[in-house]
């Protein structure tokens, strides 16, 4: 708002809650304010020019000084003063209108009589008036040169100066205004004096109406008052409200003080500190100037020499005590105990090699092949990128200690990062450095932790990782796991490249189906099947039982077993393709003998059949013996679950009927199409088969599953289910000690599976002598060793019609 065009009450000089008026010397004149004697009316004529005023209200028997500047009220006062007559000083409503109409205008003001005209600097005019009587405007009669209205006169309603209200409250009016001034620091002390000075309760009154920093809507229902009494009771009650908001303030502002007190308190104490520290040798200096000293004997890439020092200086402009601090120097001590160029000798023995895996686990060839092929290229060329290897099978079949095994053989640190359920992306690739909590990601911890760039990492379970809101971690692993790629890892956290292709990771999985295809296709698969018994055994008595007696402190002559009494173990209380389960027995049985050592009880050295009996209990599992020679409608399949292969039953059987096909046993969609597609290539083939046809109009047949409380499904039993559909409508018997396992096609050919090494081992536990499998699967068998497939005999198929022949007797 511009200087000139602003109605002053008490804002230019020392007006305040003390108003003066000025003479031609500027003296100061004090205030004449009536008693409390009714006054003697005023005559206001009918018809007044109006005042327009922005932020003031006038009260009557008030001497207020008023500041215009507009054209209007300049000619509007020269007017009445060359005259000597009335005006009525009014409100506007918004003080921003820079020309206010009739409606911009308040309805009740105060006529009011020109004491005194002062000439300003400026051209602005000081107006001294002397509040008369309250008015209401009726309306406008004119609005040029400016505004002139009917008024009628509203006397405020003299109250009962006998009644105790009343002085009750002007007393209560005086003590909270003089509060105000009190607590107030922006009140002039002086108006605390003037306040205890007027003796008049009608002066007081109207005194601090116009003199307190009330809002002008206040001021404006204060002279809208029906008469004085409520008056004086709406003043109290907007002082008791304006009080408050003085000590609120007060208390705010107070707050703010002792908190900025305490932080530049801190802020002394903590340069004293950094003075002492320095004159010492000690404190967080010394710490920056022993990091410096750090980084000149760090090998790194000179990109990351001028990242730490650049952080360094901006460290030493940050005062200890703000959170950023914390966050730098853990920044900076990440980057001194990362091992940018420390690289572990490589154990280029492959001799030395090739005991070390052989003496940590039994079998794995494939696996150990290949990494001493990794070696051999090592030792040759002295560089390669470390390919990622991926080891795949059921649980307990050493894929997790594999990697100690391997770090050993290469005399690398070792760790091992467990990805299980794992579904946030920054865990892999770190959390930005943004907040106090943030931290690297888990490759990046565990290269630190290990101190070295060329370690073993196993990365576990990497087929359980799953995606959530907060990203898909398995993309994240894309760019760890491609060799072509992880030179230049990017960790949030770290905000450079790392590169990690000298690490060898080693993934682990139980179902290859769960990786993500982009994820499989970066990773060398490697597939570790079941154990056979006999591998099951030489493991138990060569690894599993040493470790155990050692856990348990028994002796290795304490606690003796038999190649003939592990078998029985293995066969009776366990049901895996590993050896997870058997350890856990064999600890079972370590704990039984600790007891009796502790005990000082009698017992023998080599434990009976008896002896594991009492320790374990009944066994809980029958060995899974073929029992079905001679049937009809029952064939032996062979299937793959993730604890190993199995064998399996498929039923059938006719009934009366119309021809229905009743499916049991809890099969899954795919094992229910393979079973439609069996009877439909049956149907379809009854004159090469023998089969009359009525027999399908007038039986009903059954194909069933045993176990039907346990799910089972898979593309690999239609060759079965042909064979046990052909055998119940033919009634020819099934050959003794023959299982099978391949998918079929409405045309009759045999389609290849998988798990085949898996399938081998469940048909040889079981007594099988003879298997037909898909002559797709040939190549698969050449793979297996010769000790796996001893005594089996093998016939390759490529249509139902072989199934048949080899697998049921001649009519």
């Amino acid at each position: 708002m511009d200087e000139k065009d602003k109605n002053l009450t008490g804002e230019a000089d020392d007006a305040g809650l003390f108003p003066e008026i000025f003479d031609g010397k500027h003296k100061v004149i004090p205030i004449v304010t009536g008693g409390d004697e009714p006054q003697e009316e005023t005559e206001v004529p009918e018809v007044i020019p109006i005042l327009t005023l922005r932020s003031s209200v006038l009260f009557p028997g008030a001497i207020t000084p008023i500041t215009v500047g507009r054209d209007k009220s300049i000619s509007l006062v020269r007017a009445v003063n060359a005259e000597g007559g009335i005006l009525g000083a009014v409100l506007q409503r918004e003080s921003e209108v820079e020309d206010p109409s009739p409606s911009d205008m308040y309805k009740v003001g105060t006529a009011a009589r020109i004491i005194k005209i002062l000439e300003m600097p400026n051209g602005n005019l000081t107006v001294i008036l002397n509040g008369l009587e309250k008015i209401e405007i009726c309306e406008y009669v004119a609005t040029e040169p400016y505004f002139k209205a009917r008024v009628t006169a509203l006397r405020d309603t003299p109250p009962d100066m006998t009644t105790i209200e009343f002085e009750a409250l002007v007393d209560s009016i005086r003590d909270v205004a003089l509060n105000i001034i009190n607590v107030s620091p922006t009140m002039p002390k002086e108006a605390a004096f003037a306040i205890k000075n007027i003796d008049s309760r009608r002066g007081i009154i109207n005194f601090i109406c116009s003199n307190m920093e009330l809002t002008d809507e206040d001021r404006q229902s204060l002279l809208e008052a029906p008469g004085l009494l409520a008056r004086a009771r709406k003043l109290l009650e907007i002082l008791i409200r304006e009080q408050q908001l003085v000590d609120l303030k007060n208390q705010i502002q107070e707050r703010v003080k002792q908190e900025i007190d305490k932080q530049q308190r801190d802020y002394y104490l903590q340069q004293q500190m950094r003075t002492i520290q320095d004159e010492l040798g000690d404190g967080s200096d010394a710490d920056v100037d022993k990091m410096r000293e750090t980084a000149k004997k760090k090998n790194w890439p000179r990109e990351v020499a001028e990242t730490f020092e650049k952080e360094l200086q901006k460290i030493e402009r940050l005062s200890p005590s703000v959170a950023e601090y914390s966050v730098q120097m853990n920044y900076l001590q990440l980057l001194l105990e990362l091992p940018w160029n420390t690289l572990t000798s490589d154990n280029l023995d492959m001799r030395c090699a090739r005991e070390q895996l052989d003496h940590d686990h039994f079998g794995l060839d494939e696996v150990k092949e290949r990494i001493l092929e990794h070696l051999a290229v090592i030792k040759l060329k002295g560089d390669l990128k470390s390919p990622i290897l991926c080891l795949y099978g059921p649980p307990g079949v050493g894929k997790t200690s594999l990697g100690k095994s391997v770090a050993a053989a290469l005399d690398r640190k070792f760790s091992r990062i467990s990805l299980g359920g794992l579904h946030d992306e920054s865990e892999i690739r770190g959390h930005r450095r943004t907040y106090i909590g943030a931290m690297p990601g888990r490759i990046i911890q565990t290269i630190r932790r290990c101190g070295s760039s060329n370690p073993v990492i196993i990365l576990d379970e990497v087929d359980k990782v799953t995606a959530s809101n907060h990203g898909d971690p398995s993309s994240a692993l894309l760019e760890v796991l491609d060799p072509e790629q992880n030179t230049t890892f990017h960790d949030n956290y770290l905000d450079m490249e790392y590169d990690l292709s000298k690490v060898l990771f080693i993934a682990t999985a139980n179902n290859i189906a769960n990786i993500a295809p982009a994820l499989r296709d970066r990773m060398e698969m490697i597939n570790i099947p079941g154990y056979l018994p006999e591998e099951k055994v030489r493991i138990a008595l060569e690894h599993l039982l040493p470790k155990q007696c050692e856990a348990h402190g028994i002796r290795e002559q304490e606690l003796i077993l038999s190649p003939e009494l592990v078998e029985k173990i293995i066969t009776g209380y366990t049901r895996e393709a590993g050896v997870r389960t058997l350890d856990k027995q064999l600890a079972k049985i370590a704990r039984a003998r600790a007891k009796q050592i502790a005990f000082e009880e009698a017992f023998a050295p080599q434990l009976t059949e008896a002896d594991v009996e009492k320790m374990l209990g009944i066994p809980k599992f029958l060995r899974e013996e073929y029992d079905v020679s001679g049937l009809t409608g029952v064939v032996t399949g062979l299937a793959w679950t993730e604890v190993g292969g199995d064998i399996l039953y498929i039923e059938s059987c006719l009934t009366p009927g119309k021809g229905k096909v009743s499916l049991t046993g809890n099969l899954g969609d795919v094992m229910k199409e393979s079973a439609t597609i069996a009877h439909e290539w049956v149907m379809a083939h009854y004159k090469e088969l023998g089969i009359d046809p009525a027999v399908f109009e007038k039986n009903d047949i059954n194909i069933h599953v045993p176990e039907g409380a346990i799910p089972k499904d898979g593309p690999s039993a239609g060759i079965t289910m042909v064979t046990s559909i052909v055998s119940t409508y033919t009634g020819r018997k099934v050959r003794e000690r023959v299982a099978m396992t391949g998918e079929t096609t409405l045309r009759g050919r045999v389609m290849p599976v998988g798990g085949i090494k898996e399938k081998i081992l469940a048909a040889k536990r079981a007594g099988i002598e003879t298997l037909i499998l898909s002559e797709e699967n040939r190549k698969e068998i050449a793979d297996i060793k010769p000790e796996y497939i001893e005594g089996l005999t093998f016939h390759y198929v490529r249509s139902n019609d072989e199934v048949l022949d080899l697998a049921l007797e001649p009519r």
